[in-house]
C-alpha cells in the first residue's frame, strides 16, 4: 500500500472503529528487554509486547495480563490502558529464584484476541543475602604475567536435580565447565562494567549438566577489561590485581530439598594451558597442557573480602558468535607469508583446523584491518599485537581458537601451516546478540554497501559496551560517539537492554558535580 492510499483510506475511515480484534494477534512478549527471562535482576519486571494485525489502524483500549505460579495458583489483571511497553507490573514483586509464567491479551469493546504465547520468568538473586558463596582467588598462581588459572573443585552429588541454577561472575573474565562441558554459549562473561560499583552476574540452567556422582566444576579466568590492557602499553589493572571467581551452584531435588555448592576455602587453583591473555594484544595457548593433568599440581585458592559493590543481573544480551565467515582465499604476501582474506572487516577469532602436527609445533596467527604492499598493515593498530599464539598439542586434528581476546580485522597472516587451505580457516564475528529490527536499500549499489558498512561498524563496536574502534589500542565507550549515532543504532538493532545497562554504569560513575566521564 503507498502512502497516498493509506492517506485515503485513514480520510475515508475517519471516525469509525478501525482494525478488528478477531484478525489482531500478539506477536511477541517480553519482559524486561528479554525474550527468555531466566534470572531477571528486578523483583517487579515490567512487560512488552507486540500486536500484529492486518489493519494497521488496530487499537485496543485495555489488556489482561495473567500469571501463574509454581504451586498452581492463578492470578490476572486487567488494565485500562493502551500501553504496551514496559508497562508496570501489576502483581506482587517476585521473591529471589521464584519462578512464574505469564501471558497477555488486548480487548477492546466486547472482544479479546487471543492470548499471547506464555513466558516463563524467573527471578535472579536479588538480595545481596542471598549469596552465601565467597569470592576466591589463586594464592599465588595467576599473577599479571602467569597466564590464565582455573580455579575448581570436584563435588558428589548423590542425586540427580530437577532443577540446577549456576549463578556466576569474576574479577576479569570467565569461562565455566561443568564435566568437561561448558556452561551457556556467553563469551567474554561477565563483561565490562563499573567494577568498583557495579559487577554483573548470569544466571544458567544448568540443569542437564549436573549428573549423579561425581561433578567436575571448572572456571578459567581471564583478565579481560578488569586487569587487561586498557588505551596504552603497560596501563594494566585498572580495577584490581587479583583475578577471582563467584560461583554459586543450587540444585533443587525431587522431594524439595535443595542444596548450595559456592566457591569457598575448598576449592583449588592450578594453570592452563593458556599462557598469555590480553584483549589488545592477543592470546598464546599451550594445548598440551591438559586441565585434568595440570590441577594434580593445585593450590589452595583465597578467599578475598566480599565485593563491596552491587551484584546485578544483566539487561542487555550477551556477547556471544554470532556469525561465521569462511576466508574467501590465501593471499601469498611478497615476503612469503600466507594471509587469509575473509572479504569483509569484522570483529571477532579466527578458528583453524590444524592436521597431523607435530607436538609443540606453533602457529601464530596475526590480525590486521587493510594490507600495505601486499602485507599485513599492522601500523593503524598503534601498539594492540592483535597475535594469538598456539603450541599445538600433537593431535590427528586441532581446532584452534582463543577464548579471552577479540581482533578487528579483515585478513589474518596465518605462520606455522605451510598447507593452508582456505576451507580450513573461518572468521567467527563475535559481540552483542542484538535482534536486527531496521533495514534500508536503495537502487544506488554504493549507497547500499555504505549502509552495509555501518551496520558491519556497529556490530563490531557493540560489543558488551558502545565502543569507538575495535581494533587498535582504544576500544573505549566515549560518551561523544554514541550520543551521535545512538538514533542509527536504535534504527539498526534492538538497543534497548545494551544501552540501558551501559547508562546504568554510566550513572554509577558520575562525579558528586553530576559530570560524566568522556
Amino acid at each position: 500500500m503507498t502512502i497516498d492510499e493509506m492517506a485515503a483510506r485513514a480520510a475515508a475511515g475517519a471516525g469509525e472503529e478501525t482494525g478488528s480484534v478477531s484478525e489482531a494477534r500478539i506477536d511477541e512478549i517480553r519482559c524486561e528487554y528479554e525474550t527468555e527471562a531466566l534470572g531477571i535482576g528486578v523483583a517487579s519486571p515490567r512487560l512488552s509486547w507486540t500486536i500484529g494485525t492486518e489493519d494497521a489502524g488496530f487499537e485496543f483500549d485495555r489488556y489482561e495480563i495473567e500469571l501463574a505460579r509454581d504451586d498452581g495458583s492463578h492470578e490476572s489483571a486487567i488494565v485500562e490502558s493502551r500501553d504496551q511497553v514496559l508497562v508496570p507490573w501489576p502483581f506482587a514483586p517476585l521473591r529471589s529464584r521464584e519462578r512464574v509464567s505469564v501471558n497477555v491479551r488486548v480487548g477492546r469493546g466486547d472482544g479479546w484476541t487471543a492470548p499471547s504465547r506464555t513466558l516463563v520468568i524467573e527471578a535472579g538473586l536479588l538480595e545481596p543475602a542471598d549469596w552465601s558463596a565467597d569470592l576466591v582467588s589463586p594464592a599465588s598462581l595467576g599473577d599479571l604475567d602467569d597466564g590464565a588459572p582455573i580455579v575448581f573443585r570436584d563435588v558428589e552429588v548423590d542425586e540427580r536435580p530437577v532443577r540446577a541454577r549456576l549463578y556466576v561472575t569474576a574479577l576479569g573474565l570467565y569461562e565455566f565447565s561443568i564435566n568437561g562441558q561448558r556452561v551457556g554459549e556467553d563469551i567474554l562473561t561477565p563483561g565490562w562494567t563499573a567494577y568498583q560499583h557495579r559487577l554483573r552476574y548470569q544466571t544458567y540452567d544448568v540443569t542437564e549438566l549436573v549428573t549423579t556422582g561425581a561433578v567436575a566444576l571448572r572456571a578459567v579466568l581471564g583478565n579481560g577489561w578488569y586487569r587487561g590492557q586498557l588505551v596504552w602499553p603497560g596501563n594494566r589493572s585498572s580495577y584490581g590485581d587479583r583475578l577471582a571467581l563467584l560461583a554459586q551452584l543450587e540444585l533443587t531435588f525431587a522431594d524439595g530439598t535443595t542444596t548450595t555448592i559456592g566457591t569457598d576455602a575448598d576449592w583449588h587453583a592450578c594453570r592452563s594451558g593458556i599462557l598469555r591473555d590480553d584483549l589488545y594484544d592477543g592470546q598464546s595457548t599451550d594445548r598440551r597442557i591438559r586441565d585434568d593433568a595440570a590441577c594434580r599440581r593445585s593450590e589452595p585458592v583465597e578467599v578475598l573480602p566480599p565485593y563491596g559493590g552491587a551484584l546485578v543481573a544483566r539487561t542487555g544480551p550477551p556477547v556471544r558468535i554470532t556469525q561465521t565467515l569462511p576466508a574467501t582465499r590465501i593471499l601469498t604476501a611478497p615476503s612469503g607469508a600466507l594471509i587469509a582474506d575473509f572479504g569483509q572487516n569484522l570483529v571477532g577469532w579466527v578458528r583453524l583446523r590444524v592436521r597431523n602436527a607435530s607436538p609443540g609445533e606453533r602457529v601464530t596467527i596475526r590480525h590486521a584491518e587493510v594490507l600495505e604492499h601486499g602485507e599485513l598493515g599492522t601500523r593503524p593498530l598503534r601498539s594492540a599485537k592483535a597475535t594469538n599464539e598456539y603450541l599445538l598439542a600433537g593431535d590427528a586434528e586441532e581446532t584452534l581458537q582463543p577464548t579471552f581476546t577479540f581482533s578487528g580485522f579483515r585478513y589474518a597472516e596465518i605462520s606455522g601451516v605451510p598447507d593452508l587451505r582456505a576451507e580450513d580457516v573461518d572468521a567467527l564475528v563475535i559481540g552483542s546478540d542484538l535482534e536486527r529490527t531496521g533495514w534500508f536499500v536503495s537502487s544506488d549499489p554504493d549507497l547500499n554497501r555504505l549502509h552495509e558498512n555501518v551496520v558491519w561498524s556497529m556490530r563490531g563496536n557493540f560489543l558488551d559496551l558502545p565502543t569507538d574502534c575495535p581494533q587498535r589500542d582504544e576500544r573505549l565507550g566515549w560518551t561523544g560517539d554514541i550520543q551521535v549515532f545512538a538514533p542509527t543504532a536504535a534504527f539498526l538493532l534492538d538497543v534497548s537492554g545494551f544501552l540501558a545497562g551501559w547508562l546504568r554504569d554510566l550513572a554509577a560513575e558520575q562525579k558528586p558535580d553530576g559530570e560524566c566521564p568522556t
